[in-house]
């Protein structure tokens, strides 16, 4: 998708938290929602609920840990490693709000946070997911910007499937029939990238002693993980026990990513457009009720997370009427809908996408 709108001077101060207005734009669009939210108080923190969020997430993530222990030698140790799977990924979502400055007032006590579940509890590279996705907030679904569309196992532009050969030209036209079994990869690749993102100095710009820090950290989460599950468990079992986790884990981190902006519109490098619209339009919320809320961490409310990164997760469904009441005065398409549905957008657009590689198809 191409546009013409113009950029009207509004960027995030920080990505990780709440955009400010330019100066001289306090009429823009953007500048009055901005006041509307802030004076209802929705961007205020939410320290009783962190407590309890926090606090709740590690009592059933040892009590995983506790199980794991006390079973034993059993096969029964696969209902352990998905109910781990689920609990690792729930462990994610925090991160993910440390990360954006929702949880704590202090940016110390956010990151620690992030560093301690990103880092030690999954073994996810906090610092290298900060870069990352502080990049795609910044310009998401924009062509070589977003390092989430950048081209790799899945292609998300027809320009980058045109250009494909050989196998990863046989895995552009099936991608969509792919896309689900694929993801079972994608826990061991986030590992992958983020310590190859330390090892090369990729990650967030830090210091030496921060980077030492969460190569520790990270080190300590793989040593201690990898000798409780061999010490615990036979090697065909626990082989078993590793694929079924980690397979698991990063279907789940998936499938609660990808409804948020695959299938929706997609800039291309040299199109402007201001804050407001390019979050808004390239983002896609799932409806729901509580159990959704608690199944994507929030990220269900995709359009008003991206609007205000640093709103507190248990904010962002009192936000939604106010975002989706101003988006229709203003004229701003604002895309909601079920969650089957969306990963019928999401399969569509990568069949779509990888159409070029098709032409016997489509006749």
């Amino acid at each position: 998708m191409t546009t013409e709108i113009i950029n009207r001077g509004i960027e995030p101060a920080d990505p990780t938290g709440t955009p400010e207005p330019a100066p001289g734009s306090r009429g823009s669009d953007y500048a009055v929602l901005s006041r509307e939210v802030r004076e209802s108080g929705l961007l205020k923190r939410r320290p009783g609920y962190y407590s309890v969020k926090v606090g709740g997430n590690l009592l059933l993530l040892a009590a995983g840990w506790t199980a794991f222990a006390l079973i034993g030698e059993s096969w029964w140790q696969l209902l352990t490693a998905a109910f781990l799977a689920v609990m690792f990924t729930q462990t994610g979502f925090i991160g993910h709000d440390a990360g954006h400055q929702q949880i704590a007032a202090s940016k110390r006590v956010n990151n620690l946070l992030g560093r301690v579940h990103a880092d030690l509890l999954i073994g996810l590279s906090y610092g290298w997911w900060i870069a990352k996705h502080n990049r795609h907030h910044s310009h998401p679904n924009h062509v070589d910007r977003d390092p989430d569309i950048a081209d790799g196992a899945i292609a998300f532009t027809e320009d980058h499937a045109r250009v494909r050969s050989g196998a990863y030209a046989w895995l552009a036209r099936h991608q969509a029939w792919l896309f689900f079994p694929m993801l079972l990869l994608e826990g061991l690749a986030l590992h992958v990238a983020g310590v190859k993102a330390l090892w090369d100095g990729t990650a967030a710009r830090a210091s030496r002693m921060s980077k030492v820090a969460q190569g520790g950290l990270l080190t300590a989460h793989l040593v201690g993980y990898l000798i409780a599950v061999f010490w615990v468990l036979p090697p065909v079992q626990a082989m078993c026990f590793l694929l079924v986790h980690q397979g698991l884990f990063g279907l789940y981190m998936g499938c609660s990513f990808a409804p948020n902006h695959k299938g929706m519109p997609i800039f291309a490098k040299d199109d402007k457009i201001d804050f407001l619209r390019r979050q808004v339009l390239t983002s896609r919320n799932i409806r729901g009720g509580r159990f959704t809320d608690f199944a994507l961490g929030g990220l269900n409310y995709q359009v008003e997370h991206h609007l205000f990164p640093s709103m507190p997760r248990p904010s962002l469904r009192h936000a939604q009427e106010i975002v989706r009441t101003f988006c229709a005065r203003h004229g701003v398409a604002y895309h909601e809908t079920g969650l089957l549905d969306s990963y019928a957008q999401v399969l569509r657009h990568l069949h779509a996408v990888g159409g070029p590689l098709r032409p016997e198809l489509e006749y």
